[in-house]
């Protein structure tokens, strides 16, 4: 479980009836998604430690390092634990600024490189963030149309332009299309658009007409119905969009309509939007659009 706090500048320690978390920093010479998204994937396999997660990107200079370094040593005096360090920096002077902290250094840039020079028997390239200097404008471009592309057909305000769309998601209202349209725009560079089915929609077993010549492009996010009371009713609380009943009545009709049309689709209840996204991609065949 992770947990983004605040760093805490006072000298206090925490108080002795409140659990203790162990801090956890991801650091980086460019923007740390790297070290963040490799980071979180091996913290999530201890699922019942609760960590402190603190971001630092751009530690590109001595300076700030030596200021990471401050924050890092800072964290371990204020709980008494090491705090784990992932970090993706390439510089060898920077990176031994970082592991100077009084902390448990997880390099996650180290050793691979070491073992990819050895074995292509070549050096690599000193210069402190290389990996983000290198953007291929093709690719940029695929991104940001992507992403224009899923904000103007979001929820169903526009229909007219699902000819040029890989995919329209569909589902009840709140089953998670938005972000995932998002994702798969800002990740893979896929123009996704997204259709709410509803309470009018699903009165029949059919599609609704802008959907009918799309029927192709189609692909159902389902989600667990106790999980979809609890989401409306943050939205709407107390009322019959979101109540038990309703919600029910609308997940009986929307499988009715995806067996109907033969419309492939996934329950999304425990999964996050990245799993989401690679499903939807192992399902469809889909093509990622950018590198």
């Amino acid at each position: 479980m992770y947990v983004h706090t605040p760093t805490d500048t006072s000298n206090s320690l925490p108080s002795a009836d409140k659990p203790v978390m162990r801090s956890a920093f991801f650091i980086s010479d460019g923007t740390a998604i790297t070290a963040e998204t490799l980071g979180k994937s091996l913290l999530s396999q201890f699922g019942d430690v609760e960590f402190d997660i603190q971001i630092i990107p751009y530690v590109d200079t001595p300076e700030s390092a030596y200021e990471a370094v401050k924050r890092i040593n800072q964290a371990h005096h204020l709980t008494g634990l090491r705090p784990l360090v992932f970090d993706t920096i390439v510089s060898d002077h920077i990176r031994e600024i970082i592991n100077s902290a009084d902390a448990c250094n997880l390099d996650i840039y180290e050793g691979l490189i070491t073992r990819i020079a050895d074995e292509i028997n070549h050096k690599p390239d000193p210069h402190a963030g290389i990996a983000h200097s290198k953007v291929d404008s093709d690719d940029y471009k695929s991104r940001i149309d992507a992403v224009h592309f899923a904000l103007d057909n979001d929820d169903g305000a526009r229909t007219t332009h699902y000819d040029g769309a890989d995919i329209i998601l569909v589902g009840l209202s709140r089953s998670g299309k938005t972000p995932t349209s998002l994702y798969l725009a800002l990740q893979y560079g896929i123009r996704a658009a997204n259709y709410p089915l509803t309470e009018e929609d699903l009165d029949t077993s059919s599609l609704p007409p802008a959907l009918k010549a799309h029927k192709h492009k189609l692909f159902g996010l389902t989600i667990d119905t106790e999980r979809l009371v609890r989401i409306r009713q943050e939205r709407k609380a107390g009322s019959r969009y979101a109540s038990l009943a309703q919600c029910q009545e609308e997940q009986r009709a929307i499988q009715a309509i995806y067996i109907a049309q033969k419309i492939p689709n996934l329950n999304v209840s425990e999964m996050s939007v990245e799993e989401i996204a690679t499903r939807i991609l192992q399902m469809t065949g889909l093509k990622r659009r950018i590198g």
